[in-house]
Protein backbone atom coordinates (compact mmCIF):
# COMPACT_ATOMS: atom_id res chain seq x y z
CA UNK A 1 0.00 0.00 0.00
CA UNK A 2 0.85 3.25 -0.70
CA UNK A 3 1.20 6.63 1.40
CA UNK A 4 0.23 8.18 -1.64
CA UNK A 5 -3.34 6.65 -2.20
CA UNK A 6 -6.26 6.67 -1.83
CA UNK A 7 -6.83 3.43 0.01
CA UNK A 8 -4.25 4.77 2.60
CA UNK A 9 -5.58 8.48 3.46
CA UNK A 10 -9.17 7.91 3.44
CA UNK A 11 -9.68 4.06 4.67
CA UNK A 12 -6.44 2.51 5.94
CA UNK A 13 -4.92 5.29 7.78
CA UNK A 14 -8.26 6.73 9.74
CA UNK A 15 -9.56 3.16 10.90
CA UNK A 16 -5.89 2.41 11.97
CA UNK A 17 -5.63 5.54 13.78
CA UNK A 18 -8.86 5.78 15.49
CA UNK A 19 -9.08 1.99 16.45
CA UNK A 20 -6.08 1.93 18.01
CA UNK A 21 -7.23 5.02 20.32
CA UNK A 22 -10.35 3.29 21.03
CA UNK A 23 -9.03 -0.20 22.09
CA UNK A 24 -6.08 2.03 24.05
CA UNK A 25 -8.80 3.53 26.78
CA UNK A 26 -8.79 -0.60 27.53
CA UNK A 27 -5.46 -2.19 26.81
CA UNK A 28 -2.39 -1.01 26.08
CA UNK A 29 -1.17 -4.12 25.37
CA UNK A 30 -4.11 -4.83 22.91
CA UNK A 31 -3.80 -1.46 21.34
CA UNK A 32 -0.39 -2.04 20.02
CA UNK A 33 -1.29 -5.64 19.43
CA UNK A 34 -3.99 -3.97 16.60
CA UNK A 35 -1.36 -1.70 15.58
CA UNK A 36 0.85 -4.64 14.91
CA UNK A 37 -2.01 -6.20 12.81
CA UNK A 38 -2.45 -3.16 10.54
CA UNK A 39 1.25 -2.75 9.99
CA UNK A 40 1.11 -6.65 8.81
CA UNK A 41 -2.17 -6.18 6.77
CA UNK A 42 -0.03 -2.92 5.20
CA UNK A 43 2.56 -5.04 4.08
CA UNK A 44 0.52 -7.74 2.85
CA UNK A 45 -1.69 -6.04 1.12
CA UNK A 46 1.11 -5.63 -1.68
CA UNK A 47 1.83 -9.83 -1.43
CA UNK A 48 0.17 -11.93 0.59
CA UNK A 49 2.23 -14.83 0.26
CA UNK A 50 5.58 -12.88 1.48
CA UNK A 51 3.62 -12.07 5.16
CA UNK A 52 5.08 -15.68 5.95
CA UNK A 53 8.71 -14.92 4.90
CA UNK A 54 8.60 -11.59 7.47
CA UNK A 55 6.80 -13.27 10.29
CA UNK A 56 9.43 -15.96 10.46
CA UNK A 57 12.07 -13.37 9.76
CA UNK A 58 10.85 -11.46 13.07
CA UNK A 59 10.46 -15.03 15.15
CA UNK A 60 13.77 -15.98 14.09
CA UNK A 61 15.80 -12.87 14.81
CA UNK A 62 13.67 -12.27 18.39
CA UNK A 63 15.04 -15.68 19.51
CA UNK A 64 18.29 -15.12 18.35
CA UNK A 65 18.66 -11.91 20.12
CA UNK A 66 17.12 -13.16 23.05
CA UNK A 67 19.40 -16.12 23.48
CA UNK A 68 22.39 -13.46 23.33
CA UNK A 69 21.36 -11.33 25.31
CA UNK A 70 20.39 -14.32 28.21
CA UNK A 71 24.09 -15.82 27.30
CA UNK A 72 26.14 -12.73 26.52
CA UNK A 73 27.76 -11.98 30.07
CA UNK A 74 28.11 -16.06 31.05
CA UNK A 75 29.63 -17.04 27.98
CA UNK A 76 30.71 -14.10 25.44
CA UNK A 77 32.66 -16.95 22.97
CA UNK A 78 28.80 -18.45 22.34
CA UNK A 79 27.04 -15.24 22.33
CA UNK A 80 29.57 -14.17 19.24
CA UNK A 81 28.62 -17.69 17.86
CA UNK A 82 25.12 -17.25 17.54
CA UNK A 83 25.05 -13.40 16.56
CA UNK A 84 27.30 -14.57 13.83
CA UNK A 85 25.23 -17.47 12.70
CA UNK A 86 22.50 -15.13 13.07
CA UNK A 87 23.72 -12.37 10.50
CA UNK A 88 24.54 -14.70 8.15
CA UNK A 89 20.97 -16.26 8.19
CA UNK A 90 19.98 -12.50 7.51
CA UNK A 91 22.69 -11.91 4.97
CA UNK A 92 21.92 -15.13 3.19
CA UNK A 93 17.90 -14.61 3.33
CA UNK A 94 18.53 -11.50 2.04
CA UNK A 95 21.42 -12.69 -0.48
CA UNK A 96 19.32 -15.50 -2.24
CA UNK A 97 16.21 -12.74 -2.95
CA UNK A 98 17.93 -9.39 -3.90
CA UNK A 99 21.66 -10.74 -5.55
CA UNK A 100 20.97 -14.72 -6.72
CA UNK A 101 19.70 -13.29 -9.87
CA UNK A 102 22.39 -10.56 -10.10
CA UNK A 103 25.75 -13.37 -9.31
CA UNK A 104 24.22 -16.18 -12.01
CA UNK A 105 24.12 -13.11 -14.75
CA UNK A 106 27.28 -12.61 -14.12
CA UNK A 107 28.80 -16.16 -13.51
CA UNK A 108 26.94 -17.02 -16.85
CA UNK A 109 28.53 -13.87 -19.05
CA UNK A 110 32.11 -14.68 -17.15
CA UNK A 111 31.81 -18.92 -17.92
CA UNK A 112 29.54 -18.69 -20.88
CA UNK A 113 27.67 -21.47 -19.96
CA UNK A 114 23.60 -21.10 -20.01
CA UNK A 115 23.12 -21.33 -16.23
CA UNK A 116 18.93 -21.22 -15.67
CA UNK A 117 18.60 -17.78 -14.24
CA UNK A 118 15.66 -17.93 -11.41
CA UNK A 119 12.56 -16.26 -11.20
CA UNK A 120 12.40 -14.35 -7.91
CA UNK A 121 10.58 -11.85 -6.84
CA UNK A 122 11.69 -9.54 -4.28
CA UNK A 123 9.95 -9.25 -1.50
CA UNK A 124 9.11 -5.17 -0.45
CA UNK A 125 11.47 -3.85 2.26
CA UNK A 126 13.32 -6.63 2.75
CA UNK A 127 16.40 -4.48 2.57
CA UNK A 128 15.37 -2.41 5.69
CA UNK A 129 13.46 -5.10 7.50
CA UNK A 130 16.87 -7.11 7.71
CA UNK A 131 18.99 -4.12 8.11
CA UNK A 132 16.69 -3.17 11.22
CA UNK A 133 17.02 -6.83 12.75
CA UNK A 134 20.93 -6.99 11.94
CA UNK A 135 21.47 -3.68 14.18
CA UNK A 136 18.99 -5.51 16.83
CA UNK A 137 21.16 -8.41 17.25
CA UNK A 138 24.24 -6.44 17.36
CA UNK A 139 22.76 -4.46 19.92
CA UNK A 140 21.87 -7.47 21.85
CA UNK A 141 25.19 -8.52 21.75
CA UNK A 142 26.56 -5.39 23.03
CA UNK A 143 23.87 -4.87 25.80
CA UNK A 144 22.34 -2.30 24.18
CA UNK A 145 18.89 -4.27 23.95
CA UNK A 146 17.27 -4.29 27.17
CA UNK A 147 13.55 -4.89 26.42
CA UNK A 148 12.40 -8.24 24.79
CA UNK A 149 8.42 -8.01 25.12
CA UNK A 150 7.72 -10.39 21.75
CA UNK A 151 4.42 -8.22 20.73
CA UNK A 152 6.76 -4.76 21.12
CA UNK A 153 9.45 -6.29 18.84
CA UNK A 154 7.05 -7.42 16.24
CA UNK A 155 5.25 -3.89 16.33
CA UNK A 156 9.31 -2.84 16.70
CA UNK A 157 9.94 -4.48 13.05
CA UNK A 158 6.96 -4.36 11.08
CA UNK A 159 5.44 -0.66 12.35
CA UNK A 160 4.10 0.60 8.74
CA UNK A 161 5.37 3.89 8.86
CA UNK A 162 9.01 2.75 8.33
CA UNK A 163 8.32 -0.49 7.24
CA UNK A 164 9.02 -0.45 3.91
CA UNK A 165 11.51 2.09 2.94
CA UNK A 166 13.00 2.96 6.37
CA UNK A 167 14.33 4.60 8.67
CA UNK A 168 16.33 2.09 9.88
CA UNK A 169 15.60 1.93 13.49
CA UNK A 170 17.33 0.86 16.69
CA UNK A 171 15.95 -1.47 18.96
CA UNK A 172 16.37 1.02 21.91
CA UNK A 173 15.11 4.02 20.36
CA UNK A 174 12.15 2.52 19.22
CA UNK A 175 10.97 0.15 22.87
CA UNK A 176 11.12 2.77 24.97
CA UNK A 177 8.67 4.59 23.07
CA UNK A 178 6.46 1.57 22.58
CA UNK A 179 6.29 1.33 26.52
CA UNK A 180 5.43 5.12 27.56
CA UNK A 181 1.91 5.48 28.42
CA UNK A 182 1.43 8.67 26.99
CA UNK A 183 1.24 7.56 22.90
CA UNK A 184 -1.82 5.18 24.26
CA UNK A 185 -3.50 8.90 24.60
CA UNK A 186 -4.87 11.13 21.49
CA UNK A 187 -2.51 13.87 21.31
CA UNK A 188 -4.34 17.08 19.55
CA UNK A 189 -0.89 18.88 18.49
CA UNK A 190 1.09 15.80 17.75
CA UNK A 191 -2.36 15.34 15.44
CA UNK A 192 -2.40 18.95 14.08
CA UNK A 193 1.52 18.58 13.71
CA UNK A 194 1.75 15.25 12.30
CA UNK A 195 -0.97 15.93 9.57
CA UNK A 196 1.04 19.16 8.25
CA UNK A 197 4.18 17.24 7.95
CA UNK A 198 2.36 14.47 6.05
CA UNK A 199 0.74 16.52 3.69
CA UNK A 200 3.59 18.94 3.12
CA UNK A 201 5.30 15.58 1.92
CA UNK A 202 2.23 14.30 -0.31
CA UNK A 203 2.64 17.95 -1.78
CA UNK A 204 6.27 17.45 -2.59
CA UNK A 205 5.69 13.76 -3.97
CA UNK A 206 3.02 14.11 -6.20
CA UNK A 207 3.56 18.19 -7.70
CA UNK A 208 7.64 18.32 -7.33
CA UNK A 209 8.93 14.93 -7.51
CA UNK A 210 6.38 13.41 -9.75
CA UNK A 211 5.86 16.26 -12.01
CA UNK A 212 9.99 16.80 -12.85
CA UNK A 213 10.03 13.05 -13.28
CA UNK A 214 8.58 13.69 -16.46
CA UNK A 215 11.90 15.11 -17.83
CA UNK A 216 14.54 12.72 -15.99
CA UNK A 217 12.17 9.69 -17.73
CA UNK A 218 12.81 10.28 -21.74
CA UNK A 219 16.72 11.16 -20.89
CA UNK A 220 17.39 8.15 -19.15
CA UNK A 221 15.22 5.90 -21.35
CA UNK A 222 17.04 7.14 -24.62
CA UNK A 223 20.20 6.00 -22.88
CA UNK A 224 18.98 2.67 -22.30
CA UNK A 225 18.14 2.47 -25.51
CA UNK A 226 21.47 3.15 -26.95
CA UNK A 227 20.82 6.93 -28.07
CA UNK A 228 23.66 9.44 -27.61
CA UNK A 229 22.61 12.21 -25.94
CA UNK A 230 24.13 16.44 -26.12
CA UNK A 231 25.39 18.29 -23.67
CA UNK A 232 21.61 20.11 -22.79
CA UNK A 233 19.59 17.02 -22.90
CA UNK A 234 22.03 15.28 -20.93
CA UNK A 235 22.45 18.07 -18.41
CA UNK A 236 18.67 18.40 -18.87
CA UNK A 237 18.15 14.93 -17.38
CA UNK A 238 20.56 14.46 -14.71
CA UNK A 239 19.41 17.37 -12.95
CA UNK A 240 15.83 16.50 -13.52
CA UNK A 241 16.64 13.33 -11.76
CA UNK A 242 18.25 14.79 -9.15
CA UNK A 243 15.64 16.84 -7.91
CA UNK A 244 13.07 14.08 -8.83
CA UNK A 245 15.21 11.66 -6.31
CA UNK A 246 15.62 14.55 -3.53
CA UNK A 247 11.78 15.34 -3.17
CA UNK A 248 11.01 11.80 -3.70
CA UNK A 249 12.90 11.04 -0.60
CA UNK A 250 12.10 13.59 1.11
CA UNK A 251 8.37 13.94 0.57
CA UNK A 252 8.76 9.96 2.29
CA UNK A 253 10.59 10.83 4.89
CA UNK A 254 8.14 13.95 6.04
CA UNK A 255 5.26 11.67 5.62
CA UNK A 256 6.88 8.65 7.31
CA UNK A 257 7.61 10.90 10.45
CA UNK A 258 4.32 12.57 9.77
CA UNK A 259 2.18 8.99 10.34
CA UNK A 260 4.28 7.88 13.48
CA UNK A 261 3.73 11.15 15.24
CA UNK A 262 -0.20 10.60 15.16
CA UNK A 263 0.23 7.97 17.33
CA UNK A 264 2.63 9.64 19.30
CA UNK A 265 6.05 7.92 18.29
CA UNK A 266 8.77 9.72 17.14
CA UNK A 267 11.19 7.84 14.13
CA UNK A 268 14.86 9.09 14.12
CA UNK A 269 15.36 11.94 11.61
CA UNK A 270 16.18 10.47 8.23
CA UNK A 271 16.52 13.47 5.72
CA UNK A 272 17.98 16.60 6.51
CA UNK A 273 18.49 18.98 3.27
CA UNK A 274 21.82 17.16 1.74
CA UNK A 275 22.25 19.59 -1.29
CA UNK A 276 22.86 22.14 1.06
CA UNK A 277 26.02 20.02 1.94
CA UNK A 278 29.48 21.89 1.52
CA UNK A 279 31.36 18.70 1.58
CA UNK A 280 30.62 14.93 0.24
CA UNK A 281 31.50 14.14 4.45
CA UNK A 282 28.52 16.28 5.15
CA UNK A 283 26.26 15.24 2.26
CA UNK A 284 26.14 12.02 3.88
CA UNK A 285 25.28 13.10 7.16
CA UNK A 286 22.37 14.54 6.06
CA UNK A 287 21.15 11.96 3.03
CA UNK A 288 19.36 8.35 4.61
CA UNK A 289 20.70 9.48 7.55
CA UNK A 290 19.83 6.17 9.37
CA UNK A 291 21.57 4.01 6.89
CA UNK A 292 24.56 6.29 6.93
CA UNK A 293 24.53 5.24 10.81
CA UNK A 294 24.26 1.77 10.44
CA UNK A 295 26.66 1.49 7.75
CA UNK A 296 29.31 3.59 10.25
CA UNK A 297 28.30 1.57 13.30
CA UNK A 298 27.99 -2.02 12.11
CA UNK A 299 30.81 -2.04 9.06
CA UNK A 300 33.29 1.17 8.90
CA UNK A 301 34.04 0.88 12.55
CA UNK A 302 33.75 -2.96 13.27
CA UNK A 303 36.51 -2.67 9.94
CA UNK A 304 38.50 -0.89 11.92
CA UNK A 305 37.29 2.46 11.06
CA UNK A 306 40.43 5.24 11.22
CA UNK A 307 42.13 3.83 13.59
CA UNK A 308 44.56 1.46 11.83
CA UNK A 309 46.53 4.40 10.23
CA UNK A 310 45.77 6.28 7.13
CA UNK A 311 45.47 3.61 3.89
CA UNK A 312 43.10 1.61 6.44
CA UNK A 313 40.85 4.21 6.78
CA UNK A 314 40.77 4.59 2.83
CA UNK A 315 40.44 1.46 2.63
CA UNK A 316 37.78 0.40 5.26
CA UNK A 317 35.55 3.81 3.64
CA UNK A 318 35.57 2.75 0.20
CA UNK A 319 34.47 -0.94 1.04
CA UNK A 320 32.13 0.90 3.20
CA UNK A 321 30.46 2.53 0.62
CA UNK A 322 30.72 -0.03 -2.32
CA UNK A 323 28.81 -2.53 -0.26
CA UNK A 324 26.41 0.38 0.94
CA UNK A 325 25.98 0.62 -3.09
CA UNK A 326 25.39 -3.00 -3.36
CA UNK A 327 22.53 -2.50 -0.77
CA UNK A 328 20.57 -0.31 -3.16
CA UNK A 329 20.12 -3.12 -5.91
CA UNK A 330 21.55 -6.08 -7.47
CA UNK A 331 23.40 -4.05 -10.51
CA UNK A 332 26.99 -2.41 -11.33
CA UNK A 333 25.14 0.72 -11.92
CA UNK A 334 25.34 0.73 -7.78
CA UNK A 335 28.18 -0.78 -6.76
CA UNK A 336 30.08 1.92 -9.08
CA UNK A 337 27.74 4.53 -7.67
CA UNK A 338 29.25 3.28 -3.95
CA UNK A 339 32.60 3.19 -5.27
CA UNK A 340 32.71 6.52 -6.80
CA UNK A 341 30.95 8.18 -3.44
CA UNK A 342 33.88 6.37 -1.34
CA UNK A 343 36.04 8.15 -3.39
CA UNK A 344 34.92 11.59 -2.89
CA UNK A 345 35.15 10.53 0.68
CA UNK A 346 38.46 9.58 0.42
CA UNK A 347 39.32 12.82 -1.41
CA UNK A 348 37.43 14.99 0.88
CA UNK A 349 39.01 13.15 4.09
CA UNK A 350 42.42 13.97 2.62
CA UNK A 351 41.64 17.55 1.34
CA UNK A 352 40.68 18.11 5.22
CA UNK A 353 43.68 16.59 6.58
CA UNK A 354 46.42 18.67 4.02
CA UNK A 355 47.65 21.78 5.01
CA UNK A 356 46.46 23.61 1.68
CA UNK A 357 42.86 23.42 3.00
CA UNK A 358 43.99 26.20 6.03
CA UNK A 359 45.80 28.20 3.31
CA UNK A 360 42.91 28.63 0.89
CA UNK A 361 40.44 29.20 3.77
CA UNK A 362 42.65 32.04 5.11
CA UNK A 363 43.14 33.89 1.63
CA UNK A 364 39.04 33.06 0.68
CA UNK A 365 36.61 35.14 1.75
CA UNK A 366 34.25 32.28 4.13
CA UNK A 367 31.23 32.94 1.77
CA UNK A 368 32.42 32.47 -1.81
CA UNK A 369 34.55 29.45 0.18
CA UNK A 370 31.49 27.90 0.88
CA UNK A 371 29.25 28.82 -2.16
CA UNK A 372 32.20 27.28 -4.37
CA UNK A 373 32.30 23.84 -1.88
CA UNK A 374 28.07 23.63 -1.76
CA UNK A 375 28.26 24.05 -5.98
CA UNK A 376 31.03 21.41 -6.30
CA UNK A 377 29.82 18.79 -3.96
CA UNK A 378 26.03 19.37 -5.69
CA UNK A 379 28.25 18.56 -8.97
CA UNK A 380 29.59 15.60 -7.48
CA UNK A 381 26.59 14.08 -6.74
CA UNK A 382 24.32 14.79 -9.71
CA UNK A 383 27.48 12.72 -11.60
CA UNK A 384 27.38 10.08 -9.22
CA UNK A 385 22.99 10.07 -9.71
CA UNK A 386 23.65 8.98 -13.43
CA UNK A 387 25.00 6.13 -11.91
CA UNK A 388 22.21 5.65 -9.65
CA UNK A 389 19.62 6.25 -12.47
CA UNK A 390 21.07 4.48 -15.53
CA UNK A 391 19.48 0.91 -16.35
CA UNK A 392 22.93 -0.38 -17.15
CA UNK A 393 26.54 0.62 -17.30
CA UNK A 394 26.57 1.47 -20.59
CA UNK A 395 23.34 3.93 -21.00
CA UNK A 396 25.56 5.85 -17.66
CA UNK A 397 28.41 6.34 -19.61
CA UNK A 398 26.27 7.38 -22.76
CA UNK A 399 24.56 9.73 -20.31
CA UNK A 400 28.58 10.94 -19.11
CA UNK A 401 29.72 11.30 -22.09
CA UNK A 402 26.77 13.40 -23.33
CA UNK A 403 26.96 15.61 -20.22
CA UNK A 404 31.03 16.04 -20.84
CA UNK A 405 30.01 17.79 -24.32
CA UNK A 406 30.97 14.40 -26.66
CA UNK A 407 28.56 13.99 -28.56
CA UNK A 408 27.86 17.78 -29.29
CA UNK A 409 25.66 20.83 -28.08
CA UNK A 410 22.44 21.63 -29.31
CA UNK A 411 20.53 24.37 -28.31
CA UNK A 412 16.47 25.37 -28.81
CA UNK A 413 15.87 26.53 -32.12
CA UNK A 414 14.14 29.83 -30.99
CA UNK A 415 17.23 30.80 -28.78
CA UNK A 416 19.06 31.49 -32.22
CA UNK A 417 17.00 34.64 -32.23
CA UNK A 418 18.64 35.94 -28.78
CA UNK A 419 22.01 35.00 -29.49
CA UNK A 420 21.86 37.68 -32.60
CA UNK A 421 24.83 37.84 -34.62
CA UNK A 422 26.70 35.70 -31.69
CA UNK A 423 25.03 32.52 -32.60
CA UNK A 424 27.60 32.92 -36.01
CA UNK A 425 30.78 34.23 -33.69
CA UNK A 426 33.51 31.37 -34.00
CA UNK A 427 33.12 31.24 -30.14
CA UNK A 428 29.73 28.85 -30.67
CA UNK A 429 31.21 27.27 -33.22
CA UNK A 430 29.93 23.44 -33.43
CA UNK A 431 27.31 24.48 -31.68
CA UNK A 432 23.98 24.16 -33.26
CA UNK A 433 20.21 25.92 -32.95
CA UNK A 434 17.58 23.11 -33.27
CA UNK A 435 14.75 21.88 -31.50
CA UNK A 436 15.26 18.08 -29.72
CA UNK A 437 13.06 15.49 -28.47
CA UNK A 438 14.05 15.36 -24.73
CA UNK A 439 14.84 18.49 -23.29
CA UNK A 440 11.71 21.29 -23.04
CA UNK A 441 13.02 24.32 -23.78
CA UNK A 442 10.33 26.21 -21.92
CA UNK A 443 9.30 24.12 -18.86
CA UNK A 444 11.83 22.66 -17.87
CA UNK A 445 14.55 24.75 -17.10
CA UNK A 446 11.81 26.53 -14.84
CA UNK A 447 11.13 23.50 -13.31
CA UNK A 448 14.96 23.04 -12.31
CA UNK A 449 15.27 26.80 -11.49
CA UNK A 450 12.19 26.45 -8.74
CA UNK A 451 14.00 23.02 -7.18
CA UNK A 452 16.83 24.96 -7.05
CA UNK A 453 15.34 27.87 -5.29
CA UNK A 454 13.26 24.98 -2.71
CA UNK A 455 16.03 23.33 -2.17
CA UNK A 456 18.73 26.50 -1.63
CA UNK A 457 16.69 29.15 -0.56
CA UNK A 458 13.54 28.06 1.65
CA UNK A 459 13.53 26.32 5.15
CA UNK A 460 12.85 22.44 4.94
CA UNK A 461 10.30 20.60 6.90
CA UNK A 462 12.10 20.07 9.90
CA UNK A 463 13.04 23.81 10.76
CA UNK A 464 9.62 24.76 9.57
CA UNK A 465 8.25 22.28 12.52
CA UNK A 466 11.22 21.93 14.52
CA UNK A 467 10.18 24.07 17.65
CA UNK A 468 7.74 20.97 17.61
CA UNK A 469 10.60 17.82 18.04
CA UNK A 470 8.24 15.85 15.80
CA UNK A 471 11.67 13.57 15.04
CA UNK A 472 14.10 11.78 16.77
CA UNK A 473 17.71 13.55 16.54
CA UNK A 474 16.53 16.97 15.22
CA UNK A 475 19.53 19.96 15.83
CA UNK A 476 18.96 21.73 18.74
CA UNK A 477 15.95 25.20 18.02
CA UNK A 478 17.46 28.32 19.52
CA UNK A 479 14.90 29.95 22.47
CA UNK A 480 14.61 33.08 20.17
CA UNK A 481 10.87 33.83 19.06
CA UNK A 482 9.47 31.52 16.12
CA UNK A 483 10.83 33.03 12.36
CA UNK A 484 7.56 33.84 10.62
CA UNK A 485 8.21 30.70 8.27
CA UNK A 486 7.84 28.69 11.39
CA UNK A 487 4.45 25.96 11.91
CA UNK A 488 2.38 27.18 14.73
CA UNK A 489 -1.18 26.56 15.28
CA UNK A 490 -3.41 29.18 13.57
CA UNK A 491 -5.93 30.20 10.39
CA UNK A 492 -2.82 31.07 8.11
CA UNK A 493 -1.05 28.11 8.78
CA UNK A 494 -4.42 26.22 8.37
CA UNK A 495 -5.29 27.58 5.19
CA UNK A 496 -1.54 26.62 3.76
CA UNK A 497 -1.68 22.77 5.01
CA UNK A 498 -5.13 22.62 3.58
CA UNK A 499 -4.51 24.25 0.33
CA UNK A 500 -1.33 21.58 0.06
CA UNK A 501 -3.75 18.59 1.26
CA UNK A 502 -6.10 19.72 -1.98
CA UNK A 503 -3.56 19.96 -4.49
CA UNK A 504 -1.87 16.53 -3.30
CA UNK A 505 -5.62 14.85 -2.70
CA UNK A 506 -6.47 16.42 -6.03
CA UNK A 507 -3.01 14.68 -7.97
CA UNK A 508 -4.01 11.04 -6.68
CA UNK A 509 -5.08 9.92 -10.38
CA UNK A 510 -2.27 7.21 -10.81
CA UNK A 511 -0.06 4.97 -8.74
CA UNK A 512 2.96 6.40 -7.83
CA UNK A 513 5.55 4.26 -6.09
CA UNK A 514 8.10 6.01 -3.87
CA UNK A 515 11.88 5.62 -5.47
CA UNK A 516 13.30 3.80 -2.10
CA UNK A 517 10.22 1.12 -2.87
CA UNK A 518 12.30 -0.70 -4.93
CA UNK A 519 15.59 -1.25 -2.60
Amino acid sequence: MLFNSFAFIFAFLPITLILFFVIARRSHYLAAAWLTLASLAFYGWWNPNYLLLLLLSIGFNFKIGKSIASIGAKSPTLARTILMAGVAANLSLLGYYKYLVFLVGNLNYVLDKPIPVPEIVLPLGISFFTFTQLAFLVDAYQGRAKEFRPLHYALFVTYFPHLIAGPVLHHHEMMSQFSRPAIYRLNWENLAVGLSIFFIGLFKKLLLADEIANYARPVFDAAAGGQALTLLDAWGGALAYTFQLYFDFSAYSDMAIGISLLFGVRLPLNFNSPYKATSIIEFWRRWHMTLSRFLRDYLYIPLGGSRKGAFRRYLNLLLTMVLGGAWHGANWTFILWGGLHGLYLVINHQWRDCGLRQWVMACVPAVIYDTFALLLTFMAVVVAWVLFRAENVNAAWLLLEGMAGRHGVVLPLHWQNGFGTFAESSFLQGVEFRNTETFNAGKEPIRILFCMVIVWLLPNTQQIMGRFKPALGLPEQSESPPAWWQWRPSGAWLGLIVTLAMLGILSLNEISEFIYFQF
